[in-house]
């Protein structure tokens, strides 16, 4: 899952980077999400993800991840 706009990467490029690694991504925040890769102006995922406690990264934690 992916919010905000990213430093570097475009929306579809970092969705392709995450299929290309066996995820998913998904447009909704739920209990089921692992992470949120989160840019700047970031909204209400963020929100949701910080109640769910679902790990948030930054672009730079995403490509290291991956």
């Amino acid at each position: 899952m992916i919010t905000g706009t990213l430093p570097t990467l475009k929306r579809s490029e970092a969705k392709d980077l995450i299929q290309n690694a066996g995820g998913k991504v998904t447009s909704a925040v739920s209990t089921k999400t692992d992470y949120l890769v989160v840019g700047e102006d970031a909204g209400s995922k963020l929100e949701k993800a910080k109640e769910l406690g679902i790990t948030q990264l930054t672009e730079s934690q995403f490509l290291e991840l991956l």
